[in-house]
C-alpha cells in the first residue's frame, strides 16, 4: 500500500478522539487522517474535493469505517473502494456500533476486511484498537498493491 496513514472515517467527535488517543497510548505511529462523514472519506480516497493534489501513490494502510456516517454511508463508501482497481485491496475494517446482521452481512457481502462493534465501555474500546493497530499494522501481510494492467 505504500503508506502509514490510517484513515479514521467517523462522525462522532468524542469516538474519533478516543479512538485517536487510543492509537497514541498504544504507541502507534502511524499518521491519523480523520473524515468525519463518507464524502470527506471518497474525497481523501481518491483525491478529490479538499484532497485534490495529495500524493495517490500513497493509499491508507488501514481504513476504520463507520457503518451510519453523515453524506455517503459506510456501505457507500465501502462499496466505491471494492468498485475501483485501484483501492480494491486496500485494508478496510468496519468499526460501528450496529449489531444488526444485516449490516454484518452487508460489509461483508461488498468486501470488508473485518467488522468490529464498537464496546461501550471506554476502556474496552481502547483496548480493541489497540488490538486492531496491532493486528492490521503489525502482524499482517498487507496486500500487494495493484499492478498496470493488472485485473
Amino acid at each position: 500500500m505504500n503508506s502509514t496513514t490510517i484513515l479514521l472515517v467517523e462522525d462522532d467527535p468524542s469516538d474519533a478522539e478516543l479512538i485517536k488517543r487510543s492509537f497514541v497510548r498504544g504507541e502507534v505511529a502511524n499518521e491519523v487522517v480523520l473524515a468525519s462523514d463518507g464524502q470527506e472519506a471518497l474525497d481523501y480516497i481518491f483525491g478529490t474535493g479538499r484532497h485534490a493534489g495529495r500524493d495517490m501513490s500513497k493509499l491508507p494502510a488501514l481504513t476504520l469505517l463507520d457503518f451510519k456516517l453523515p453524506k455517503i454511508t459506510g456501505l457507500e463508501v465501502l462499496r466505491r473502494i471494492r468498485t475501483e482497481t485501484r483501492t480494491q485491496r486496500m485494508p478496510v475494517v468496519i468499526l460501528t456500533s450496529s449489531g444488526e446482521q444485516k449490516d454484518l452481512a452487508s460489509g461483508y457481502d461488498l468486501g470488508v476486511n473485518s467488522y468490529i462493534r464498537k464496546p461501550i465501555d471506554c476502556k474496552e474500546l481502547a483496548r480493541a484498537i489497540q488490538h486492531l493497530a496491532w493486528y492490521w499494522l503489525v502482524l499482517n501481510e498487507p496486500p500487494p498493491t495493484m499492478m498496470e494492467g493488472e485485473t
